[in-house]
């Protein structure tokens, strides 16, 4: 049996700050995803949501809070809830449906309306969770967080402000052509420089932003896209989910601690090194094979480290990848070319499906001034607190 399942539609609502709820954004996106797909409504059979945690109750039964809002017809529904990776675990929930023949059609949606400023913990006092003690007992908000890896960076590679100026100048240019993207203005390295610190040594153009927004994906088993005339699709290949390794040598936040390696030699390859093997093997392809990338840029350092981690360059070459022009559109092997979270913000359990929409119109030819000329194969990138990997690999 092919582990292929085929992407039929994708659907967006456009990202910023809007002053609605999530269901209004998901709903748009979904319906958005079932026009594109040319599936009605009433013939989709499970819905998977991924969960938003500021929405109150129903922002925790995402599923049935998006089949109600679409009008119940009596699809079965998952919710998922991963943090960052959410909307993977959703793409590889419905994956998993239609590959066991539970489903032939799946609605996933993920959709969320922000809070201003960085994400926090939800309230109350909870010792036992460490998202909440890292906040607590640390300070250490997410932008402090994004500057330890920038300045390690920095220590252990050379890596300067400029180079991580240089990300958010390739990003902005490729969101500046993005009709779903909140910032779509060009950006120049002297602008960045001169940007507030936020948390030295980036500085307030270098960090994503939080925002409001939603994405969708109409999902099908390979049959039922032939029957429906869709022959030759964007195929999703492969969906990694893998957790870390022990020992966890190096700090990766909202863990305060690392594991000891005194009984056990760390594994060569980092956690996300190792998700993005995971879909690599499952897809049986590499990082050669790709014509785009779509990683998660929750700052401008942070995406020079998943150049590194998806296998474009060796690990410290980062910087010197960027530089080349090799990742901006138009070099060869361009990432974010949908402008990333530098564009879009933060729209926390839409923004992995989000990464998939791009993957899909890329593959398609149907992605505008920013289209990769002859794109045919792309993989996805993010990780969610608590060991959440999330890789997609989408082929046409």
């Amino acid at each position: 049996m092919s582990g292929d399942v085929a992407v039929l539609g994708a659907g967006m609502h456009p990202w910023g700050k809007w002053g609605r709820g999530f269901v209004e954004y998901g709903t748009v996106a979904a319906r958005s995803a079932l026009a594109d797909a040319g599936v009605e409504w009433r013939d989709v059979q499970s819905v998977v949501g991924a969960d938003t945690v500021r929405g109150g109750y129903p922002g925790y039964v995402a599923g049935a809070t998006f089949a109600q809002a679409l009008g119940w017809q009596g699809a079965r529904v998952t919710s998922v809830y991963a943090a960052c990776a959410s909307g993977a675990q959703a793409v590889n929930t419905a994956r998993a449906q239609i590959l066991a023949g539970m489903a032939d059609v799946v609605l996933v949606v993920g959709a969320d309306a922000a809070p201003k400023g960085f994400f926090a913990p939800a309230g109350g006092e909870r010792p036992d969770d460490p998202d909440w003690l890292r906040f607590r007992v640390l300070g250490a908000t997410n932008p402090a967080y994004f500057a330890l890896y920038a300045r390690r960076r920095m220590a252990l590679h050379g890596d300067t402000p400029e180079d991580f100026a240089l990300v958010k100048v390739k990003n902005a240019a490729a969101g500046a052509l993005n009709p779903n993207a909140r910032y779509r203005a060009a950006v120049s390295a002297e602008q960045v420089a001169a940007s507030a610190v936020v948390a030295d040594p980036l500085r307030l153009l270098d960090i994503c932003a939080t925002s409001d927004g939603a994405a969708a994906l109409v999902l099908s088993s390979m049959d039922f896209a032939r029957r429906h005339g869709a022959p030759d699709p964007v195929r999703i290949r492969a969906v990694s989910t893998v957790t870390p390794t022990y020992p966890k040598a190096v700090l990766d936040l909202p863990d305060i601690a690392t594991d000891s390696a005194v009984a056990v030699e760390p594994s060569p390859m980092s956690f996300r090194g190792s998700i993005a093997r995971a879909a690599y093997e499952e897809a049986g392809i590499g990082p050669g094979d790709l014509s785009l990338a779509e990683v998660y840029d929750l700052s401008t350092a942070l995406e020079l480290e998943w150049y590194e981690d998806i296998g474009l360059c060796a690990p410290g070459e980062g910087a010197a990848l960027v530089r080349s022009g090799a990742t901006a559109l138009g070099g060869r092997i361009p990432v974010n070319p949908s402008g990333g979270l530098a564009s879009f913000g933060e729209a926390v359990p839409a923004q992995a499906i989000a990464q998939v929409c791009e993957l899909t119109w890329q593959l398609r030819g149907t992605a505008g001034e920013r289209q990769i000329p002859g794109a045919r194969a792309g993989i996805t990138a993010n990780q969610g607190l608590f060991g959440h990997g999330s890789a997609v690999v989408a082929v046409r």
